[in-house]
Parts: structure tokens; C-alpha cells; sequence
């Protein structure tokens, strides 16, 4: 149930997009078409479902104070807590670069249509929020870490896949000329924002 829990949260009320603004530059020039949008959600929740417990076994037991204490009593004090920026970031690249050659590899249209922002994940500020949050959340094992890391990603795209399903039938609609392009992106944006804000109700 906890991690039912977690899940519903990480998509709805804590949302990567929506309550924290992280991944907004692939967020907002990626989402011109459903397909594209999609395949790079799909993409980042891979990374984030990856990436998230493969950082919290390096938190748990290498990193944080005490940590290494398995390796016998002298490194019960070690702390390289300092090192988390750096190793996390390292995780993160190696994942991106994998889901990259799949990509690549599998579906060379979507590849294409990603361009330059599916490396960009690597520093995708939402990948490296999700690992920094399950810190911050101190998750008792890593089966809650990897919920954590799935119901992040699921609704990262669920913000990518609407903004894109929206902008594509503003395509057909009459926009003043100043709001055209960017200008009506954030103003949707902002409104979706504000209907996410509903799910703060939610008593989990």
C-alpha cells in the first residue's frame, strides 16, 4: 500500500513538471507532436526507473555516513556524502547513453526526431531531481526507490504527452499573433499546472 502510495504521488501531487519545474527546456521544445513527446517520456521514465535504485544501493552503501561499516569496523566513520553530485550524475550518463544506442538501434525515426534533447537527458535536471529527492525522502528499501523513480517518470510524461496533444490541435486554431508559439505554451502550461494543483487533496 506504501508504495502504491508513493506512486500516486510521484505522478499527480509531486510532480516533476508541475510542482517542481524540472526538465522544462525538453519539456517544452519536445512536445510539438504526440509521437515524439511519447517516445521521449517513455525514454526519461526508463532512465529514471534505472537510474533511482542503482543510486540508492550507491547511497546506502557506499556513500552515506556508515555505510561502508560492511567492510569491517574501521569504516564505520568514513563519509562520502560529498561524492553523491558526482556519482549520481555518472549513473545517470551511463543509463542515457544505453537507452540512446536502443534507440538508436530500434527505432531510427524516433532517434531522428529527438535529435539533440535524448543525449540531453544525461542532464535532464528532472533524472537528477528524482535521485536528489529519494534522498531527501529517505526510502526504507529499494523497492520504494524504483516506485519512486517509475511514478516520476510516468508523469513527466504524462505532462509531456498532454502539453503535446494540446499544442497539436491549437495547430488549427486562431491564436493571436503574439501568442503563437512559446507565448501560448506557457500560458497552457500554467493552466495545467493549475489543474494538477487539485490532486493536493488527495489523502494518501
Amino acid at each position: 500500500m506504501e508504495s502504491l502510495n508513493i506512486f500516486i504521488k510521484a505522478i499527480f501531487i509531486d510532480n516533476m513538471i508541475f510542482a517542481y519545474f524540472l526538465g522544462m527546456c525538453s519539456y517544452l521544445a519536445v512536445s510539438k507532436n504526440v509521437k515524439t513527446a511519447t517516445g521521449l517520456g517513455v525514454a526519461v521514465t526508463f532512465v529514471l526507473a534505472i537510474t533511482l535504485p542503482v543510486n540508492y544501493l550507491l547511497e546506502t552503501y557506499i556513500l552515506k555516513e556508515g555505510a561502508l561499516s560492511w567492510l569491517g569496523g574501521s569504516f564505520g566513520e568514513v563519509d562520502l556524502s560529498f561524492l553523491s553530485f558526482i556519482m549520481f550524475i555518472a549513473v545517470i550518463a551511463s543509463m542515457t547513453q544505453l537507452v540512446e544506442m536502443v534507440v538508436e538501434k530500434f527505432s531510427p525515426s524516433l532517434y531522428a526526431s529527438l535529435g539533440i534533447f535524448l543525449p540531453l537527458i544525461a542532464v535532464n535536471c528532472a533524472i537528477l531531481g528524482g535521485s536528489l529527492f529519494m534522498q531527501e525522502k529517505g526510502f526504507s528499501n529499494i523497492g520504494q526507490a524504483t516506485v519512486y523513480g517509475l511514478g516520476s517518470g510516468v508523469g513527466w510524461t504524462l505532462a509531456i504527452v498532454g502539453l503535446a496533444a494540446i499544442r497539436e490541435k491549437l495547430a488549427y486554431s486562431h491564436i493571436p499573433a503574439p501568442l503563437r508559439g512559446l507565448g501560448i505554451t506557457f500560458i497552457v502550461t500554467g493552466l495545467m499546472g493549475i489543474a494538477f494543483m487539485s490532486f493536493l487533496g488527495i489523502k494518501l
